[in-house]
């Protein structure tokens, strides 16, 4: 059963136009590393703050620009 974290996380990155490669830059992850955490195939431990503050901060850069 996925989190409820990753549903929120999915529709931020969906609203802001953020792609998963974008993400898992911000992370310095791998692409899919990111897709197995979002899919609930991997939970590292402080995924879901580690995860939603990367989406803030590029929500927040792509606000300055």
């Amino acid at each position: 059963m996925l989190a409820e974290w990753t549903g929120e996380a999915c529709k931020l990155m969906h609203l802001h136009n953020i792609t998963g490669k974008d993400l898992a830059e911000k992370l310095n992850w791998t692409n899919r590393y990111l897709t197995m955490v979002l899919n609930c195939h991997r939970t590292p431990t402080g995924a879901e703050e580690k995860v939603m503050c990367a989406i803030q901060a590029i929500i927040a850069e792509g606000n300055n620009d």
